[in-house]
């Protein structure tokens, strides 16, 4: 199927064709024709599947035509958890309509309110927000949703997951009762389903399994680390190797994440925290700097594992595991873009085995172990069927720089939000059993070699 066979708009058309698109991925070819047709959706994609054209293109497709109804108010709102990804469903909606005339505006929070509160005073197509900066405009009566036509939840799991389940209600009851609503989720389980029956009316429900959770451009590595100053540690050792070139680095909290730079920053690395306590202004910044090479290291929550689109990251480490095992599949996903190859590194402790079960049991295998020479773990997380533990060495006599933590930093809380039970039940993927690679490096080139067991 190509995308001519979509009957999408030749507006549309002509953009998707200057982009380089020719055929459309499993979820747009399934999600647009019934978009199209005017049926509320629960699509189920992992991330990667191409589900922002999914959405996208259908909207603008429905503002080829005019609008039965006057007034300012908008005829699409998007909903998005992160910032980071309402710019990207921004940019997405600049691109396909860029032969149209669409008037959009993205509403942040972060953001002066002035700018919006001007925008909004404008007549405008399609609105794309987080939900409680858009609270904050209903509230205050700067915009009407009256004229709504689609509203689309874009990474709906998640948004539940940030607790915007309250403000995704409201937002709903503000807007007509016969609209369009399309649902777009990684993953479906008890609260989602929930969700779901509260907003949607007969929905077309669509599942796209993925061929494959985790890349094959991503190699994928475990560190056991004894404590936090263990993980210290083994970070020096990591960034100080030349082969990485950028990396974005996970913490599990905001406080963490700006220690963390704080830290790293004071050693003399070229490096900036991104978390949700920021203003939008500065995280655009922050991005904007690792785009163009100012920024090597970024140690961010997870507000940078969706949404973030960077290219030129040959690493991501986990200095502290997701909660959600979904989070961890949207982590790496961050390196290995655009068939280039990546490097994902988890550290995991003994109070977070939990999540690592978790995260292994939802990727179907385990994560392969490391251990760099002289920084080897004292106490194992358990016994790792198939998976032995694997050197690093850079070589004899070069020893892993120090690293002194400035206080503890805080570990993640034990637990899992409400929502284990999902509509369908899988059973838990086999287990693939790694082999045991031994990496080495020479004394003289630095080039790596292996050997499989």
């Amino acid at each position: 199927m190509s995308f001519a066979d979509l009957q999408l708009s030749s507006a549309i058309l002509k953009a998707i064709t200057s982009c380089g698109y020719t055929e459309p991925t499993p979820i747009q070819e399934q999600a647009i024709p019934k978009a199209l047709a005017g049926h509320d959706l629960m699509a189920t994609a992992q991330t990667g599947t191409g589900k922002t054209a999914a959405f996208v293109l259908p909207a603008l497709n429905r503002l080829s035509e005019p609008s039965l109804l006057k007034g300012r108010g908008p005829r699409i709102l998007v909903l998005t958890p992160t910032r980071e990804l309402a710019n990207q469903v921004t940019d997405a909606v600049r691109t396909y309509g860029k032969f149209m005339r669409v008037r959009s505006a993205a509403i942040l929070g972060g953001m002066p309110y002035r700018e919006q509160l001007r925008l909004l005073s404008q007549p405008l197509d399609i609105v794309v927000a987080t939900p409680g900066r858009l609270i904050d405009h209903l509230e205050r009566g700067s915009i009407n949703l009256n004229r709504l036509e689609v509203l689309v939840l874009d990474e709906a799991d998640r948004m539940l997951d940030m607790g915007f389940s309250e403000d995704v209600d409201r937002i709903a009851a503000a807007a007509p009762a016969d609209r369009q609503t399309l649902l777009f989720t990684a993953t479906m389980d008890k609260t989602m389903a929930g969700l779901a029956q509260r907003l949607l009316r007969e929905p077309v429900r669509i599942e796209i399994a993925p061929k494959q959770i985790t890349h094959d451009t991503i190699e994928q590595r475990l560190h056991v680390a004894d404590s936090l100053q263990h993980k210290n540690r083994l970070l020096q050792h990591l960034i100080s190797d030349v082969d990485l070139t950028r990396a974005i680095i996970f913490s599990a909290t905001k406080v963490a994440a700006d220690q963390l730079a704080c830290e790293l920053h004071a050693q003399g690395h070229s490096v900036a925290a991104l978390h949700g306590d920021m203003t939008q202004g500065a995280r655009n910044r922050t991005i904007t700097n690792m785009k163009r090479g100012k920024v090597r290291l970024l140690i961010a929550t997870d507000v940078a594992a969706r949404g973030l689109d960077v290219n030129g990251i040959s690493h991501v480490i986990n200095f502290d595991l997701p909660k959600f095992a979904e989070d961890y599949v949207h982590r790496i996903g961050r390196t290995g873009r655009a068939g280039a190859s990546g490097i994902a590194i988890s550290f995991a402790s003994l109070n977070e085995i939990h999540y690592l079960e978790k995260i292994e049991r939802f990727i179907g295998k385990s994560l392969p172990q490391h251990v760099i020479p002289g920084l080897e773990p004292t106490r194992p997380l358990r016994a790792r069927t198939g998976n032995g533990p694997r050197s690093d060495s850079r070589g004899p006599g070069r020893k892993p720089g120090k690293f002194s933590a400035g206080g503890q930093r805080s570990e993640q809380g034990k637990g899992e939000a409400a929502g284990k039970s999902r509509i369908k039940k899988w059973g838990a993927p086999r287990r693939e059993q790694a082999p045991v690679v031994v990496e080495h490096r020479g004394s003289s080139s630095g080039r790596s070699g292996r050997r499989v067991i």
